[in-house]
């Protein structure tokens, strides 16, 4: 393996120095316990121990400050009574909500979402065979909002009229869920939190198109922002790195994906609040309870590098979508969207000129991630043969 896993390391956790300062010193300080309560809050940083806060505690998927009850706040704001959206649902709601959307994220339904993504990435990456640049977040973006409004049944179109309505989607995505995260943060009561998220929410339900029905929205949240915080950091490991050869191997990229996505792990941070009494790695948990479920220690981001040839165990490389009930149905969509990815630019060897952390995204991120071509680049037709 060519390139510098320093470098590589140091540019990534930029994004969390830069963007989280404070709350990335106090989970690096506390990641050698493997639970640490501070008064009514556990910091979970085992990977047994964060399963089993995901499979075996009841959790209250309406508490303020965690991923449902930001997204029960963005419907609330914009005065939407209804019976939840996913995110917040509880039993045969959720399990219902579930079921719904794993059909379009099947085999089946990600194949074919990748009918309307690829045109894009080859087109949006051909000014690196001429020696130009390329923002990664920028498409990044468009690939995204051009996957939610697929799912949406939206016909796929490579317009730039189509292209530009998938950004505007995405770039609204992304403003609702950092203007809820925003909002849904310990402290004081930020002035004008509420009317913030309800301007970014009634946008991005327009945009889409769909009424009244709000999972489209909350559905659109995840998607944009997961993916456009994963994808440039992957991009920006590999070139740093000197990745792109297991990149282009086609039996080698599936690993490497999941290495990626595991030391990336887009949401480093899962917010919950126990429903009931019980344990989670041994320690006493009390119904009202926060769990701070630091996912990027349970599979072990913060150590080692992403590795095809010598890859983490799956059942820990997994734990970047959840488990058990709490799985993200969107797994293999992220999988497979960043392959796609990684395949498309392999050729171009891209090396990274200049990256600005987004200090107001909800997740770690770049706002801008630009790629050149590298200089050990390959035409696509010459890696073909």
């Amino acid at each position: 393996m060519s390139g510098s896993v320093a470098r590589a390391r140091r540019r990534d956790r930029r994004v969390y120095v830069r963007s989280h300062p404070v709350l990335f010193a106090l989970l690096a300080a506390a990641r050698r316990r493997p639970v640490l309560r501070i008064g009514r809050t556990l910091l979970v940083n085992d990977a047994g121990a964060y399963r089993e806060a995901l499979t075996r505690l009841p959790l209250d998927r309406t508490a303020p400050g965690t991923t449902g009850g930001a997204a029960r706040s963005a419907l609330d704001a914009t005065g939407h009574r209804d019976g939840g959206v996913l995110f917040d649902q509880e039993g045969t709601g959720h399990r219902a909500g579930r079921r719904d959307l794993a059909g379009s994220l099947g085999t089946d339904g990600v194949e074919h979402l990748r009918t309307t993504w690829r045109p894009l990435l080859v087109r949006r990456l051909e000014p690196l065979a001429a020696g130009g640049e390329v923002d990664l977040v920028g498409l990044t973006r468009e690939l995204s909002g051009t996957v939610v409004r697929a799912l949406l049944g939206t016909a796929a179109s490579a317009s730039p009229a189509a292209v530009a309505e998938a950004a505007a989607v995405a770039e609204a995505a992304a403003h609702v869920a950092a203007a809820s995260v925003r909002g849904e943060l310990p402290g004081l009561r930020r002035r004008g939190a509420r009317a913030a998220v309800a301007r970014s929410t009634a946008r991005l339900r327009e945009l889409l198109g769909t009424g009244d029905d709000a999972l489209p929205a909350m559905v659109a949240v995840a998607t944009v922002n997961t993916t456009v915080a994963a994808v440039p950091r992957a991009v920006a490991w590999c070139a740093d790195a000197g990745l792109w050869e297991q990149a282009a191997d086609d039996v080698l990229r599936g690993p490497l994906t999941d290495e990626l996505l595991r030391v990336t792990v887009a949401s480093p941070l899962l917010p919950r609040v126990a429903a009931a009494d019980g344990t989670v790695g041994g320690c006493p948990v009390r119904a009202g309870d926060r769990l701070l479920l630091i996912a990027r220690h349970a599979v072990d981001a913060h150590h080692g590098a992403p590795d095809a040839l010598r890859p983490a165990a799956p059942e820990l490389a997994r734990l970047v979508f959840g488990a058990g009930p709490h799985t993200c149905p969107g797994a293999r969509l992220a999988r497979t969207l960043l392959a796609d990815v990684l395949e498309a630019a392999a050729p171009y060897r891209p090396v990274v000129v200049r990256a600005v952390v987004d200090r107001g995204a909800a997740l770690p991120g770049w706002r801008t991630l630009t790629v050149r071509r590298g200089p050990a680049a390959h035409s696509p037709s010459e890696a073909s043969r």
